[in-house]
């Protein structure tokens, strides 16, 4: 007794192929992407520091009393 272990419905079902254009269109929306997230990135670095540096000028002209100058404060 012989067995075909091949069923006939397995070799009558086509296998879907993937053209080149469907990888094409994969890669520009993946490097669309990270392009997006770089310029966002780069866009919020630069406003942190933005942030920073005004800060930091801010410290530097504070309002500081002149030595000598009687406050309620000291009392």
């Amino acid at each position: 007794m012989a067995s075909n272990l091949k069923s006939d419905t397995s070799s009558s079902q086509d296998v879907p192929t993937y053209q080149s254009a469907d990888w094409l269109k994969l890669g520009v929306v993946a490097a669309v992407s990270a392009l997006a997230g770089g310029v966002a990135a780069a866009w919020w670095y630069k406003m942190t520091l933005t942030k920073l540096r005004q800060a930091g000028e801010n410290y530097h002209e504070a309002d500081y009393r002149e030595p000598g100058a009687d406050s309620a404060d000291d009392a």
